[in-house]
């Protein structure tokens, strides 16, 4: 039957399997099956380092197969439900519903109703209270995870925190409860001892009148009433996998991809990442050059991506850079940056870098005006952000991206106006050059605008967002007053990010919300043609929720918020006073020039103890 609907799908390589580096064994001779769901379509799921990751880190037990499973595109959903075809992972082609464990990675609110549509493709039901012990366990992990609430009701478990730390343990305790014949509860009741594991149903909350929470609390004496985060606190030697999965298809990302370090000492205070995964703990240079010899060599990669939240704050950048184009540049295997910051850009590096392909700089200023960027702690000033422009100019750049936020908290008219001002200055920058040497060669400058999403675990986890309305007030602003022809302004539709809003800080209620929307049709939320907002507003209508509880109105400091039980090592109290450094526009060094005594140095390791 897979053959046959296969004939009638666009791109069949998503479903195939069978990938250069897929792990191969024998169900039958494995204790645990783990099925890793990226609810998302293939391309955009195996361009994701976590899945890489996870995928290996499991498989190298021999008691457990982990295999994968992504989102069908509808093409393929619609032949799916025809002919009463299951959700299957691609290793074995077995239906989710008869793995032991069934995880999802959520990277992003928008996925909220894919890992629902995944469920009911699976023949799973879709709250945890109507499984039975026969159903797998529905396991949630990602950043996503630090406010689980609103897909509390569909969840088993919640991971929070990096994968390589409690696994094990979670794994054997499974292993262990299912050889003594024990039931669900019994497994859930020894998970909820392993740190870092969040067992939604073990937790009872009730409401004020006025909506807010009232109180969260243990239903039993043996669950913690704050569940920690797990970090790994050695990333030289924790295991980071020496292959990679090579897609038959064509990928978002088709490259290396080598992790140089983890955290951000820089303290936006917008940045939910660079909270929720300090503190930083980088890796060694050297270490860094041995996996990358053994990834590109066994998936034929021709580029080589370093990731991390800022890549240009790794100590060892430059050794690291120079190591990878001396190794690499001959054989035209080029080097792939993430956007960096521009006090951090080097001219030399610039240079070696674009010796084998040159493109684009990508700088994220995220404020128009040096007013806001103290207020967001962005900690740039404009004479730096030129300055690195002149060098990037002076090393033949004509391309430059310059990343926005429009909502901001304080935002005014003028530090919008600073988007337009800031784009035109950096435009004049590159005129300033002799015109000999520019060689005829047109700037390109493209100031792309997100809007503010207030995310907890962040400074501003108390302020409103502006409504869809106020947005493109403001983005209507900025584009008109863009005059040169070399500038083009980009913008997000902010209804997207306006639901992104609702979900990112919701609670448990929000699950009906969720439910109802995907009855109605939502999916793939994330991509334009298939998003409908009104959609969204029918199955708020339906379930009497108001986004504007969740979205746009201002928390106060004492209000009990729906990730309050969950600890990032980061002190609550730590967060109340940046969001009033921010509101005096006082800005806070990076972690490296003066600890802030956040309350990560608990963890032992990292830049806390440099």
């Amino acid at each position: 039957m897979l053959d046959e609907i296969l004939l009638q799908v666009e791109k069949p390589g998503r479903y195939i399997g069978n990938e250069g580096g897929m792990e191969i064994k024998d169900p039958s001779k494995t204790d645990i099956r783990f099925a890793f769901c990226f609810p998302d379509v293939y391309e955009v799921g195996m361009s994701h380092l976590g899945l890489q990751i996870l995928y290996f880190f499991l498989n190298r037990r021999e008691d457990t197969y982990c295999e994968r499973a992504f989102a069908p595109w509808h093409d393929m959903e619609e032949k799916m439900r025809e002919n009463a075809l299951p959700l299957f992972s691609l290793e074995t082609f077995t239906p989710l519903k008869e793995f032991d464990f069934v995880g999802f990675t959520l990277q992003y609110e928008m996925s909220y109703t894919n890992v629902i549509n995944m469920l009911d493709l699976s023949g799973i039901p879709i709250f945890a209270k109507d499984r039975k012990e026969e159903d797998p366990l529905i396991i949630g992990g990602g950043p996503c995870t630090y406010n689980p609430e609103p897909l509390a009701d569909f969840f088993d478990i919640f991971y929070i925190g990096e994968g390589e730390v409690s696994y094990d343990e979670l794994l054997d305790t499974y292993k262990k409860n299912k050889k003594a014949g024990g039931t669900k509860f019994d497994f859930l009741k020894a998970a909820c001892r392993i740190k870092g594991i969040y067992i939604p149903s073990f937790y009872d909350v009730s409401y004020n009148d006025d909506g807010t929470i009232s109180a969260f609390t243990p239903k039993y004496d043996f669950v913690p009433k704050t569940v920690e985060k797990v970090i790994v606190k050695d990333l030289d030697k924790v295991f980071y996998p020496e292959k990679q999965l090579v897609p038959l298809i064509e990928t978002v990302h088709d490259r290396v991809t080598l992790e140089v370090f983890r955290g951000c000492i820089r303290g936006c205070r917008f940045c939910q990442a660079g909270y929720v995964y300090r503190p930083v703990r980088e890796k060694n240079h050297q270490h860094l050059l041995d996996v990358c010899q053994k990834l590109v060599e066994s998936s034929g990669h021709e580029e080589i991506s370093l990731t991390s939240l800022s890549t240009g704050d790794y100590r060892e950048f430059k050794p690291l850079a120079e190591g990878l184009l001396e190794k690499y540049s001959k054989d035209n295997v080029s080097i792939s940056l993430p956007s960096l910051r521009i006090d951090a850009f080097s001219l030399d590096l610039m240079d070696k870098v674009q010796a084998v392909r040159r493109s684009g700089l990508t700088f994220a200023p995220e404020a128009g005006s040096q007013r806001l960027r103290d207020v967001i702690n962005k900690g740039i000033t404009e004479e730096e952000i030129l300055k690195g422009c002149e060098l990037a100019f002076s090393g033949g750049w004509t391309r430059v991206k310059l990343y926005f936020m429009t909502g901001l908290p304080t935002e005014t008219k003028e530090d919008l106006l600073g988007i337009a001002l800031l784009a035109d200055k950096i435009v004049s920058k590159y005129f300033e050059i002799p015109k000999e040497e520019r060689k005829d060669k047109p700037i390109t400058v493209v100031a792309s605008a997100a809007c503010f999403v207030p995310k907890p675990f962040t400074a501003f986890q108390w302020e409103r967002q502006s409504t869809v309305d106020e947005f493109y007030e403001k983005q209507k602003f900025v584009k008109n007053s863009i005059t040169r022809k070399q500038i083009k302004y980009n913008y997000h539709e902010p209804e997207l990010s306006s639901l992104e809003g609702v979900l990112a800080r919701g609670d448990r209620r929000l699950s009906h919300a969720l439910y109802k929307a995907w009855q109605l049709g939502a999916k793939f939320d994330s991509w334009q043609e298939f998003f409908s907002y009104d959609t969204w507003l029918e199955a708020f209508k339906q379930t009497n929720t108001s986004p504007e509880f969740y979205a746009n109105r201002q928390r106060s400091y004492d209000e009990i918020l729906p990730w309050d039980h969950i600890s990032i090592g980061v002190k609550k109290e730590f967060f109340i006073e940046e969001a009033e450094k921010a509101k005096a526009e006082v800005v806070t060094p990076n972690c490296r020039k003066e600890c802030s005594h956040c309350g990560v140095a608990r963890f032992g390791c990292g830049v806390c103890y440099e």
